[in-house]
């Protein structure tokens, strides 16, 4: 454990299925086998009631808390909020993350070998949803053999999976935490995701999405994509804040076209950074996931959507400066869960750093989401797992587990 409360290392995982019998997607296509990438912080209890699934963003992993190697300079992608006495308190809950199908962290995606071909399936691997993505979730806690989760948790994209379960899984989880996301991407936001991907399309090097093996990856274009996608991120007051119309390195303006304003260099830098971590083909199977994710599809209206779910408790946050998810969503969707009897908490949280503050605001987050977890513990009278004591400190719990 690190001076910052860290989990420490931790050993990512992979659980296969679907090698016999493919696994259907909503397309209609199948897919298999099937490989989930996933990483478990804290332990069960007992009874194994204390486990809460982590959903990821567009960009995010499997690797949400701790660090594979010991001289890794960064920690899980939300290890400010999952650890000992964080938000998602490590002492108490069994904390599961898992890659997303079309993911490229490890779950099987388009980057990987096609098992009819042997070759990187590219744009043969199927189209896949938001429901596609937590069915492969729904295997992976069936592997782990816990039959109830007690609560399903994400941001942004996230968000579209904990009510994806809250919608279709009710039985299996007790409490959904959406956080900065929507019931549906409206056409602004739809626009917004075809402009990053006409940007790989339009890279020569995208070759039709087979690319891995000639050399050359579509990178321009996805960097490019990501920039796009990365100011939606922030907003027009943090930007102001932290790059305002300074210059990089000039005192006056050089009148030619290069990147001369410090915001020009951070997106270029933020863009390029991106193309050494994420695939291409994966970037535009994600966002297209995101894109017909509907909540209201199938009943008709998001209430109805709900319907079965009115037993589960909800805790819904938004931020009032995301221009990407903007508050008005998060109220839209509380009013459905509402309409239909569920037991919602909502809370417009007061940020200036846009739609990431569900990642910055670490203070603020841990204050509501710890507080609405004690709740739900206590309603739930979920057990601690063996050798915790709710009033020891992460070291004495350290030395009860090593005196046992």
């Amino acid at each position: 454990m690190s001076a910052n409360g860290s989990v420490g290392l931790v050993q990512p995982q992979r659980l296969t299925f679907a090698e016999n019998e493919p696994f259907q997607l909503d397309s209609g296509a199948s897919l298999g086998p099937v490989t989930v990438a996933y990483e478990t912080y804290g332990q069960l209890n007992a009874d194994r009631t204390n486990a809460i699934l982590i959903t990821h963003a567009l960009s995010g992993s499997a690797h949400a808390a701790g660090y594979h190697q010991p001289d890794e300079a960064k920690a899980g992608w939300w290890d400010d909020c999952i650890g000992p006495g964080k938000a998602f308190d490590t002492n108490k809950f069994f904390i599961i993350c898992s890659n997303v199908l079309a993911g490229c962290y490890g779950s099987t995606g388009p980057s990987d070998p096609d098992p009819a071909t042997g070759k990187p399936y590219g744009m043969h691997f199927p189209v896949v949803t938001i429901g596609d993505m937590v069915r492969a979730q729904v295997r992976l806690i069936d592997h782990l053999g816990i039959d109830s989760l007690l609560c399903v948790a994400g941001g942004s994209m996230g968000g579209m999976q904990a009510l994806e379960w809250a919608a279709h899984y009710p039985y299996r989880l007790k409490a959904a935490i959406p956080i900065a996301t929507t019931a549906h991407h409206s056409p602004m936001l739809i626009a917004l995701s075809e402009v990053g991907r006409q940007a790989i399309y339009a890279d020569p090097a995208w070759n039709n999405g087979d690319y891995y093996d000639a050399g050359l990856k579509p990178d321009a274009g996805l960097a490019v994509a990501r920039m796009v996608g990365h100011i939606t991120y922030l907003s027009e007051e943090s930007m102001q804040q932290k790059f305002g119309r300074r210059l990089q390195d000039q005192v006056r303006y050089g009148y030619e076209f290069r990147s001369e304003f410090q915001v020009e260099s951070y997106l270029k830098y933020k863009g390029h950074n991106f193309t050494r971590r994420f695939d291409a083909n994966s970037y535009l199977y994600v966002t297209k996931a995101m894109d017909y994710f509907d909540m209201s599809a199938e009943t008709g209206s998001v209430a109805a959507a709900f319907a079965n779910s009115a037993d589960l408790r909800y805790l819904v946050l938004s931020f009032t400066s995301d221009w990407l998810y903007p508050s008005y969503h998060s109220k839209e969707l509380v009013s459905a869960l509402t309409a239909a009897g569920a037991d919602v908490t909502y809370l417009d949280v007061q940020s200036s750093w846009g739609h990431d503050a569900f990642l910055l605001e670490v203070e603020t987050m841990t204050k509501l989401l710890s507080g609405f977890l004690e709740r739900l513990v206590q309603s739930e009278q979920v057990a601690l797992p063996a050798g915790f004591s709710p009033a020891a400190s992460p070291k004495e719990q350290s030395k009860t587990e090593a005196a046992a």
